[in-house]
């Protein structure tokens, strides 16, 4: 099978070049005869090597048919159909661990470990997780859905298997993009000091940092992952110990030789054995390279290249619009949404073009989220002002800490999630020295299909704590607007924590237009209950006060809280509600709480929020109303207080 993987229906011999000039782009129905057959990789190992062309076309497919009924990520997990096969085929999994990193590329290995009858339940509320999950599945080695941790985890893998005298092998399967993060490097300079069976592969489907792919550089890596190469290498290192001289000019010879095909040298200075690069969609290339290295002891470094999207059109072309689609017509492909309301991703990146055209000193940052922010058309209007950073969350806090040392005003677009992992950054050198660096967090709250690895539910807890933070969720885009233009105005560091999709349709105010700070606003008079909401919470407290006959205040800050007002509905009011798409443990409502305790204040609290658990993949609307954070859920347990 060639590195043109061709689609039901088409030659398996199909050529690169052929494969470009066919207008065909949807594989025709297929009865998925092999794929059928398949619950588990030990009957895939089954299958005779010539079948397993077949298999990949089948599974292709089988994948693009599911996704495009459910939604969920469709380029990278196209993209990983042969090297699925080829790992399973090979290794003895689940004795074997395949640890998949992020864990969006696993929809093939889910359907070859016994899920493919659950794919029409993938992402959806009691459903198959989008990411591999340990309880799912004993072929989910390892939980993943943030990158950059398969080394780290496959390494502790393999030197359990050490510890403990088994002979299972251990493999990081990990992608170009997650390879800038700082955590991958660590793990690797920590493996390769250490004598144990691990195999990462570099999945490179950006060609960033490959040469072209070709008969070559295939038959270069089988050489280099065969038993010969192995035991002649070992033996001359034996023998060259007791001559340094030569030793060192030996190794110069053969780093110089292979760095001429591969990019071997950056990897085997962390001690590993660079192997590739060669091409993931060639079946006669991957198989008997992995058989080879599968026989090689410690650390091994398997360099693939994939495309994404492979075998279907359109993901070819477009991988990006095609990463996380929706439900779509596989026929027709993806059609604009044409959705009335922005979502809050876009009215930040509008705020951000319109403020960078007025003022020259902002600069905006993210750790490769550019789509996913709305920050497409800021990088292409101010290039020079626009810094992605790779994944690397860590330096996205601190590049923007030093940037605001100079008098430049860092705006950093990150997730909730994504933050957590810059927060000793966000503490040492952010708020320690009371730099102006706004982050704009985005996907506070519930996300919906990604579930608890991306659920935005803990940073006002993380945040408030923290000395000379700012912390603001607005209730809809123009406050968000306000908040964003609020935050550059400030001297120490500031969040504004907004969710994902669309927010009420307010209308928006001109760009500069801000905020009073710490200031609340008093959105309806009631009696006896007063309804505090934090951001979008708004809307359902308004519909639960209307029964009620309930104030609601839209608090906006929370932190500064605004104490004046919250005296003021304290003592006027017999119960205090808080509600907050948040963890209820140490968030906003917690902070209504410490701040009534200091006063001594009489009225009873009630507190709404997320329960103390991991709130798992499903769909935000039923979500929330399972959790009582619908404007029903709110008056029921209103209700129940007053009681």
């Amino acid at each position: 099978m060639n590195s043109a993987t061709a689609l039901p229906g088409e030659s398996a011999a199909r050529s690169t070049d052929s494969r470009a000039d066919t207008d065909s782009q949807i594989p025709p129905v297929t009865p998925y005869t092999l794929l059928q057959s398949i619950d588990d990789p030990a009957q895939l190992r089954t299958l005779d090597r010539r079948q397993l062309g077949q298999l990949a076309e089948e599974l292709r497919a089988y994948v693009l048919d599911s996704v495009s009924k459910t939604g969920g990520h469709l380029s990278s997990n196209l993209g990983t159909v042969e090297l699925t096969i080829a790992l399973h085929y090979i290794f003895d999994t689940p004795d074997d661990r395949i640890v998949w990193d992020v864990g969006h590329q696993t929809y093939p290995h889910k359907i070859l470990t016994g899920r493919r009858d659950r794919m029409p339940s993938l992402r959806q509320l009691d459903g198959l997780s989008g990411f591999p999950k340990r309880d799912e599945s004993p072929y989910d080695a390892f939980g993943t859905a943030h990158s950059s941790t398969s080394i780290s985890a496959a390494l502790g893998m393999a030197v359990g298997a050490k510890l403990q005298g088994a002979s299972r092998r251990a493999i990081a399967v990990i992608g170009d993009g997650a390879m800038t993060a700082g955590m991958a490097f660590e793990a690797m300079n920590n493996a390769g000091a250490m004598d144990v069976d691990l195999l990462v592969v570099l999945n490179d489907n950006e060609m960033s940092i490959s040469p072209p792919v070709g008969a070559l550089t295939n038959h270069f890596a089988r050489l280099l992952s065969g038993s010969m190469y192995d035991t002649a290498k070992r033996a001359s290192e034996h023998m060259l110990r007791r001559m340094p001289a030569v030793r060192e000019l030996a190794r110069r010879a053969e780093e110089h030789v292979k760095g001429m095909v591969t990019p071997s040298t950056l990897f085997e200075e962390f001690g590993f054995n660079y192997i590739g690069p060669i091409d993931g969609h060639d079946l006669d290339a991957l198989l008997p390279t992995l058989a080879n290295i599968r026989k090689l002891k410690g650390p091994q470094f398997l360099h693939v290249i994939t495309r994404k999207g492979q075998g279907y059109k359109l993901a070819e072309e477009d991988p990006v619009l095609y990463h996380g689609p929706g439900k779509f017509d596989p026929l027709q492909g993806i059609t604009p949404s044409k959705s009335a309301k922005p979502t809050y991703s876009q009215i930040f990146g509008d705020w951000l073009c319109e403020t960078a055209a007025v003022d020259p000193k902002l600069v905006a940052i993210t750790p490769a989220m550019r789509e996913g922010s709305g920050m497409v058309r800021y990088a292409a209007q101010f290039p020079d002002r626009y810094f992605d950073v790779g994944i690397a969350e860590q330096h996205a806090v601190t590049f923007a800490a030093g940037l605001a040392c100079e008098g430049l005003k860092p705006v950093v677009a990150i997730y909730s999630t994504f933050l957590q992992r810059g927060y000793d950054q966000l503490i040492h050198d952010v708020a320690i020295q009371n730099l102006p660096v706004v982050f704009a967090l985005d996907r506070g709250g519930i996300v919906g299909a990604d579930g608890a690895t991306h659920n935005g539910v803990y940073d006002i807890a993380f945040l408030r704590c923290i000395p000379n933070m700012t912390v603001m969720a607005p209730a809809d885009e123009n406050e968000c607007r306000q908040m964003l233009s609020l935050g550059l105005t400030l001297a120490g560091p500031s969040a504004v924590r907004y969710p994902r999709g669309a927010g009420p349709g307010a209308a928006l105010q001109p760009i500069g237009t801000t905020l009073a700070l710490g200031k609340a606003d008093l959105r309806r008079q009631g009696k006896r209950v007063a309804i505090l909401a934090f951001g979008g919470m708004l809307a359902p407290a308004l519909q639960a006060a209307d029964a009620l006959d309930a104030t609601v205040v839209n608090m906006r800050f929370v932190k500064p809280l605004d104490e004046a007002l919250l005296q003021q509905i304290a003592v006027s009011h017999e119960l205090i509600v808080t509600v907050e798409e948040h963890a209820v443990m140490g968030g906003a409502g917690s902070a209504v709480a410490e701040s009534l305790a200091q006063t001594h204040a009489s009225a009873r609290l009630l507190l709404l929020g997320l329960p103390d658990r991991f709130i798992d993949h499903g769909d935000p609307v039923r979500l929330l109303a399972a959790l009582g954070l619908d404007a029903a859920g709110i008056e029921a347990s209103i209700r129940t207080a007053l009681k």
